[in-house]
C-alpha cells in the first residue's frame, strides 16, 4: 500500500494524470486545482522520463523497454525515454559476498581465488565484479541484486494495473495497448533475472563466431554459474563510445563504423540469433579494431521465414521497389490478407520518398523504418515482437555507426551483404545446401509414400488424394518451396504407378 501511495504522488508530482485524463474532464481540472502548486512546464516527454527515473531502477528498465515501441508510442516520448540509462547505485560488497556464498553454498574463499568486494559496473537488475578462478584464470562476476523478486512483482501489478486504467479512460488507450506492453516488459524482465539463461545466450552468441576477427565474446565459466551469479571471462578493451581515446590507439574509426553493420546483419541473416541490447555501454573495443560484446540478458531470434522476408523487405528498399516491399509484407502475414497492394505500395512509397531524395550520408534507415510502423497503422499491420527487437537494435546500430563515423552509409555497406545472402538462399549453392541438410527427412518420408499413397486410393481415389497433397505441399512450401516441388513430383510419379497397377 505504501508503495502505490508513492507511486501515485510521484505520477501525480510529475503531471502524469494528463496521460490518462482528458484535460478538460472534471476529474483533470480537479487535480490541478488541487495541485496547483506543481511545476508542469517541461514537456510531457521529459515529465515521464523523470518520473521513471524517481521510481527506481524497475521503472527505468521499463521506460527503456517501452521507448523501443515506436509502433505504438508517439515520437516525443520514444526519444525521450531512449535517453534511459541504467546509472545504478551498487549495493555493498559485503550483501555480494554473501549472495555468491548462499548461490554456492560455502565461504567465498572456496568460490574463487580471489574476489574484488568492489564492483566494477552497476546497472538495474546486477552488478559485476573481478575476481580469480582456481587456477588465475581471471573472470568477471555477475551477481543479481538481492530482493528483487518481491519487490518486481509487486511494481509489475501495479503498472498492469495502472494500463487497465488508461486502456479504459485515455483516448488513446486501446491504439497504444499499454498492457500489452507489460506484458512484453515483463517477459523481458523474467529472462534478465535468470543469469543462467543469459550464460546460454552468450554461449551461443559464442559459437556463431568462433575465432572471429570482427566480434569477440566472452566464454561461459559454467561450473561458477546459477540463476544469480554468473562467471565469465574478463574481457579488456576500450568503451567504443570513447571515440577520442580509439583514435590514440590506432583504431580505423570508419572501418570500425562498417565493421559494427556487418557484425549486425551477420547476426540477423546468417544466425538468426542477434544481441537485441547493442548500446554503446555493452560494447568495448580492442586496440586492434575488434569488437567485444558485453550483457547478454536480452537477445533476439529470427526464423528462416522471418530472415526470407526482411531480406525481401530490405533489398525492396534498397531497389525503391514498393511494389516487393508490399508483396512481403502480405506474403508474411504481416498485414491482413484483404489488404489492397496498391494502396499499401503507396503508403510505403510516400514514407521512402522523400529520403532518398537527400544525401546518402543523411539517411537514416532506422528512420525510415519507424516512419513505415507508423504509417502501417491505418493497415492494421500484425507488429511482430521479433521485429520490434530488431527495429531497436538497428536503431542502436546505426547511431553508433554514425557516432563513429558521419558519413556512414548504411545503404552501401549493407546491400552487396544482402545481395550476397540472397544469392546463397536462392540460387544453386542454396539448393545444395537445402538437399544436404533436408536429406534425412527425405530418406524416412520417401519409402513411406506408396504405402500411404495406396491406402489413401483404397478408401477414396480422387478427394482425399488431393487433400494429402495440398497439406504435404502446403507444409513444405513453408520449409522450402524447392523441396516442396520435388515431393511434389515424386508423389506424382507414385500415384501413376499406382493407378496404372489398379
Amino acid at each position: 500500500m505504501v508503495r502505490l501511495v508513492k507511486i501515485l504522488w510521484i505520477a501525480l508530482r510529475f503531471g502524469l494524470d494528463e496521460f490518462a485524463l482528458a484535460p478538460d474532464s472534471g476529474t483533470a481540472r480537479a487535480i490541478g486545482a488541487l495541485l496547483f502548486f506543481r511545476s508542469l512546464s517541461d514537456p510531457r516527454a521529459v515529465r515521464l522520463r523523470r518520473a521513471l527515473e524517481t521510481l527506481g531502477p524497475i521503472f527505468v528498465k521499463f521506460g527503456q523497454v517501452l521507448s523501443t515501441r515506436r509502433d505504438l508510442l508517439p515520437t516525443d516520448l520514444a526519444d525521450e525515454l531512449a535517453k534511459l540509462q541504467d546509472q545504478v547505485p551498487p549495493f555493498p560488497g559485503e550483501i555480494a559476498v554473501a549472495e555468491v556464498e548462499r548461490a554456492f553454498g560455502k565461504p567465498i574463499a572456496q568460490v574463487f581465488d580471489k574476489f574484488d568486494p568492489k564492483p566494477v559496473a552497476s546497472a538495474s537488475v546486477a552488478q559485476v565484479h573481478l575476481a580469480v578462478l582456481p587456477g588465475g584464470v581471471e573472470a568477471a562476476v555477475k551477481i543479481l541484486r538481492p530482493g528483487m523478486l518481491p519487490v518486481i512483482g509487486e511494481d509489475l501489478a501495479l503498472l498492469n494495473t495502472a494500463a487497465g486504467l488508461i486502456e479504459r479512460f485515455s483516448a488513446d488507450g486501446r491504439r497504444l495497448k499499454p498492457r500489452e506492453v507489460v506484458a512484453e516488459f515483463a517477459r523481458h524482465l523474467s529472462e534478465e533475472l535468470d543469469l543462467m539463461r543469459e550464460a546460454a545466450h552468450a554461449s551461443q552468441l559464442r559459437r556463431n563466431f568462433p575465432d572471429s576477427p570482427l566480434l569477440a565474446v566472452p566464454e561461459v565459466y559454467w561450473d561458477w554459474c546459477t540463476s544469480t551469479v554468473m562467471t565469465m571471462q574478463r574481457m579488456r578493451g576500450t568503451p567504443v563510445s570513447q571515440v577520442d581515446e580509439l583514435r590514440r590507439l590506432g583504431v580505423d574509426i570508419p572501418r570500425l563504423a562498417r565493421t559494427g553493420v556487418e557484425i549486425f546483419f551477420t547476426q540477423v541473416f546468417r544466425h538468426g540469433f542477434f544481441h537485441a541490447d547493442m548500446h554503446p555501454g555493452n560494447i568495448l573495443v580492442t586496440p586492434e579494431g575488434r569488437y567485444v560484446a558485453l550483457d547478454f540478458g536480452i537477445m533476439g531470434t529470427l526464423t528462416e521465414i522471418d530472415q526470407q522476408y526482411l531480406a525481401q523487405n530490405f533489398l525492396g528498399f534498397f531497389q525503391r521497389d514498393y511494389a516487393r516491399v508490399a508483396r512481403a509484407h502480405l506474403e508474411a502475414g504481416w498485414v491482413p490478407a484483404d489488404t489492397r497492394a496498391d494502396e499499401f505500395e503507396g503508403a510505403i512509397r510516400a514514407v521512402c520518398e522523400p529520403f532518398f531524395d537527400r544525401p546518402l550520408s543523411e539517411i537514416s534507415f532506422g528512420r525510415v523504418l519507424v516512419r513505415l510502423f507508423q504509417t502501417s497503422r491505418r493497415f492494421n499491420v500484425e507488429i511482430q515482437p521479433q521485429l520490434v527487437m530488431l527495429q531497436k537494435t538497428l536503431l542502436n546500430i546505426e547511431g553508433l555507426g554514425r557516432q563513429l563515423d558521419p558519413d556512414l552509409d548504411l545503404w552501401t555497406t549493407a546491400k552487396p551483404f544482402l545481395e550476397k545472402w540472397m544469392r546463397e538462399q536462392v540460387g544453386f549453392k542454396g539448393l545444395l545446401r537445402t538437399l544436404r541438410s533436408e536429406a534425412p527427412h527425405w530418406a524416412t518420408m520417401l519409402p513411406q509414400l506408396p504405402r500411404l499413397v495406396h491406402r489413401a486410393l483404397a478408401d477414396d481415389r480422387i478427394g482425399r488424394i488431393e487433400r494429402a497433397l495440398a497439406e504435404l505441399l502446403a507444409v513444405e512450401r513453408r520449409r522450402n518451396r524447392m523441396m516442396a516441388i520435388g515431393i511434389a513430383i515424386a508423389a506424382i510419379a507414385v500415384i501413376g504407378i499406382l493407378i496404372g497397377k489398379i
